[in-house]
């Protein structure tokens, strides 16, 4: 299988971005805007179920930003999202909706896990 999943986050890259996101989602987890980070990642970074259960994947794995997103591939979707990427061809397979009813990682497992398996 020469799939990739690619995650991409509803924030930009660089320090000075990662620094900001952590200290609103600390200040204000509510308005945060990308709830792939708020589930997966604390203020010290990757939580340890979520690296665990990537690390269980036997599929390459790829992790970007919404400036990358354009600029690597060109897209313009609403964020976050989740794209299965086979020979070149770009799928979204977790639409910024479906990743925002998530509440935890479990729920998160799950969508993604149904996805892979299709």
């Amino acid at each position: 299988m020469n799939d990739t999943i690619i995650f991409v986050y509803n924030a930009d890259s660089g320090l000075f971005n990662a620094l900001s996101d952590s200290a609103h989602k600390i200040f204000s987890p509510e308005t945060y805007g990308c709830n792939l980070c708020a589930i997966t990642h604390s203020a010290l970074g990757m939580k340890t179920e979520w690296k665990e259960f990537l690390n269980s994947l036997d599929i390459p794995l790829e992790f970007i930003h919404r400036n990358e997103l354009k600029e690597k591939y060109d897209l313009n979707v609403s964020l976050p999202a989740v794209f299965r990427k086979s020979g070149g061809e770009m799928e979204l397979i977790l639409a910024s909706d479906r990743i925002n009813e998530c509440e935890n990682i479990a729920d998160l497992k799950e969508l993604i896990n149904k996805e892979i398996q299709t």
